[in-house]
């Protein structure tokens, strides 16, 4: 995941090269000084090892409306496959928004304690039948958050923040 510090106001973009070669453009929301939208799921997703959300499902072939096709061939049945990786996580999307927010709270508020983590996410994923998560995993992606939005705040426009997705190892 490639996302380039664009002059604040421009239409945002990230860039998206996934392992079989094939590289997508994702348009964003509106740049700006603050880490993006887009940058913190991934941050979360990755950090949290819940692979429900957007950046997820992306990994996993999945091709949604926000993303142009730059280059690379795409495998066979790639449409085939984004449906089934998008079917498969449409209960998992509203989680991973509720998470993102919860990281992004934990981050805001230098919650280190895994207990306060706890009743945070209670009450962020209240409306959601688990509110369990990985209190150790929250507390290290909102240090991950709070790292990254100190990098992005320093680079100058057209500089970027490199990012990878973890690789699921395949059984043999």
């Amino acid at each position: 995941m490639t996302f380039p510090r664009l002059a604040d106001g421009a239409r945002s973009y990230s860039i998206v090269e996934r392992s079989d070669g094939v590289r997508y453009r994702v348009r964003e929301g509106v740049a700006g000084p603050s880490l993006p939208h887009d940058a913190v799921h991934f941050i979360v997703e990755r950090g949290t090892a819940e692979d429900g959300g957007f950046w997820g499902a992306v990994a996993a072939g999945a091709v949604f409306d926000s993303m142009d096709h730059l280059d690379g061939r795409r495998p066979p049945h790639a449409q085939r496959r984004s449906e089934q990786a998008i079917r498969a996580r449409s209960d998992r999307l509203q989680r991973a928004e509720l998470m993102a927010g919860l990281v992004q709270r934990v981050a805001d508020e230098r919650i280190t304690s895994t207990d306060q983590v706890a009743r945070a996410a209670e009450e962020a994923l209240s409306t959601l039948p688990d509110t369990r998560v990985d209190e150790a995993k929250v507390i290290a992606a909102a240090e991950e958050l709070r790292e990254k939005a100190r990098f992005w705040a320093a680079l100058a426009q057209g500089e970027k923040l490199v990012m990878e997705w973890p690789e699921k190892k395949r059984r043999k």
